[in-house]
């Protein structure tokens, strides 16, 4: 599996226009923290779930294809079995910058959907959860991030 470098997430959170795939429709799901929060920051964020018509006022996209204009990076939500469909549908919409995001558990990282993203050229952020590398982020996720520090296990 690819490991994940500090350069490539950074690479993904300058992209100011993302996709978030796999947002759900319930108001308390971890998926509209993140998509709230992406908001808030100023980032230009696109919902895809192919069963939302609207997230938060927004149209929601059934696939990141139908985005116009096109998006800068994909942040996956998602199952991993979900993942390697929706990975291929990034590359056949030109998107070269993938996060498969990881709390707890395996979250939305599939081993051949990062095999496969290496193999076309996107660069992928296989696992980590974005809320530990934003600036000026809840204490909790701070604590998280500090936590994988001591751990070795927090990107370099």
């Amino acid at each position: 599996m690819t490991t994940t470098t500090r350069e490539s997430i950074n690479n993904f959170l300058r992209q100011r226009r993302l996709a978030i795939v796999g947002v759900s429709r319930n108001p308390q799901d971890f998926s509209r923290s993140l998509f709230k929060e992406f908001r808030a920051r100023g980032y230009d964020v696109v919902p895809v779930n192919p069963n939302v018509a609207e997230i938060d006022g927004q149209p929601c996209y059934k696939r990141v294809q139908d985005i116009k204009p096109a998006v800068d990076g994909a942040l996956l939500l998602t199952t991993p079995q979900v993942t390697e469909q929706v990975i291929r549908d990034c590359a056949e919409a030109g998107i070269k910058r993938v996060w498969m995001q990881r709390g707890e558990g395996i979250g939305a990282v599939s081993p051949a959907a990062v095999a496969f993203c290496t193999q076309n050229g996107i660069d992928v952020v296989p696992g980590q959860c974005p809320f530990m590398f934003l600036p000026n982020t809840a204490f909790f996720h701070r604590a998280h991030g500090f936590f994988r520090k001591l751990t070795g296990s927090y990107p370099v």
